[in-house]
């Protein structure tokens, strides 16, 4: 996701989340009911559709750590290194990869995602989409990036492939968090606080935000049942977002040193840290959840995927000459406010190691029963689904 405001160009898009795995409750009945009033899917090749936004599309998939070397690999962090000075995004992000395009990176969430039995991955997400982008055409959708809304082109991809699994990550971008979270770092520069005066916008926004990503749900489930499906004949994953920051007291320096913001890229006051991380994030992913169950599609949290590799986070380091370690460093990107290193936009977003765990994440709900009620939790380093 991405901010334009004054301010907010300080750094991209910062969501956070928190999230459990519940499973569909529709009844048999109404499974008998949507059967009965819909033809049947296509018998084409299995899919798995990716939904939303930057934190699905693979946002800032072109890193492997962060570090303070800007010259050539950097070592061995820059996907989209070629030759001496040269770096081509398209090497990571495809035709997606222009400032300020979708970035579906080559590491996504959907598209290195264990799931067997699955022959197709397509990602319509895009960095920077909202509610409005998502939505079809007919429900008021807006077309973004030059792409008509998603949910029209999963309606036109469902007639002519099997769609088993469905991805969706909304909501950050309507919440503004580009915009709150460059203002929280704006602050830290002026020694301000920006929780207090944060805090009532958010909480302001959700209830309208809440009632946005419901209406996608419904836009979704009743695109598919126009193209043959019942609800029970595909998995439909509402997923919330990780934390990109650690809280207050677990970053790698202190607040007042300089280096939080012109090497680490982490310019944030430990108390606003501290009210993203464990307040902000359990109102985000109340809401979300809350869709969740409300709609009966899948929930997947995503808090502690990336538990001890925020940006700064006490414990990592940034990659040096001896290259990158998914077990040091960092699994998010670094804020990049004056973009000597790629973009400003991957800012904040999960890189390589992030992608991957979040990944990670997926193909355990889609290995998780139907007829089990769980509650998952992805840590880490071990993700496990837990029986509620």
């Amino acid at each position: 996701m991405r901010s334009r405001t004054r301010t907010a160009a300080l750094l991209t898009a910062a969501v956070l989340g928190l999230a459990g795995l519940t499973v569909p409750q529709a009844t048999a009945q109404a499974t008998a009911q949507a059967r009965a009033s819909a033809a049947s899917p296509p018998s084409g090749p299995a899919v798995a559709v990716a939904m939303g936004d930057s934190f699905i599309s693979g946002e800032a998939g072109r890193w492997l750590g962060n570090t303070d070397r800007y010259a050539g690999s950097r070592n061995g962090t820059d996907r989209a290194w070629t030759s001496g000075s040269a770096y081509d995004p398209a090497k990571v992000y495809g035709a997606s990869g222009a400032v300020g395009g979708c970035h579906r990176s080559d590491v996504s969430e959907i598209a290195v995602a264990p799931l067997p039995g699955i022959e197709q991955r397509i990602n319509l997400a895009c960095s920077g989409a909202e509610t409005v982008n998502v939505l079809s055409a007919a429900k008021g959708g807006q077309p973004y990036n030059g792409e008509a809304p998603q949910t029209d082109r999963l309606a036109a991809l469902a007639k002519t492939k099997r769609v088993k699994l469905i991805a969706l990550s909304i909501g950050g971008n309507d919440l503004g968090f580009g915009q709150i979270i460059g203002d929280c770092a704006y602050d830290w520069y002026f020694r301000r606080l920006c929780w207090k005066k944060q805090a009532p916008v958010v909480e302001g926004k959700l209830p309208g935000v809440k009632a946005k990503v419901a209406a996608v749900v419904d836009d979704i489930r009743s695109a598919m049942r126009g193209a043959g499906y019942a609800d029970g004949d595909y998995r439909l994953v509402l997923q919330s977002y990780p934390s990109p920051l650690p809280g207050g007291e677990s970053f790698r320096l202190s607040q007042n040193d300089s280096d939080r913001m012109f090497k680490d890229g982490c310019p944030f006051n430990d108390r606003d840290a501290t009210w993203a991380a464990y307040t902000l994030v359990p109102q985000i992913g109340g809401m979300v959840e809350s869709v969740a169950v409300a709609k009966g599609t899948d929930f997947m949290d995503l808090r502690d995927a990336l538990a001890g590799h925020e940006v700064c986070a006490l414990g990592t380091e940034q990659v040096d000459q001896g290259g990158p370690d998914p077990r040091e460093h960092e699994w998010f990107r670094f804020l990049d406010y004056t973009n000597t290193q790629g973009t400003l936009e991957e800012s904040t977003h999960p890189n390589v190691h992030g992608q991957k765990a979040m990944a990670a994440c997926l193909g355990l709900v889609s290995a998780a029963a139907l007829s089990t009620r769980c509650g998952a939790r992805c840590p880490a380093r071990t993700a496990r689904v837990r029986a509620a």
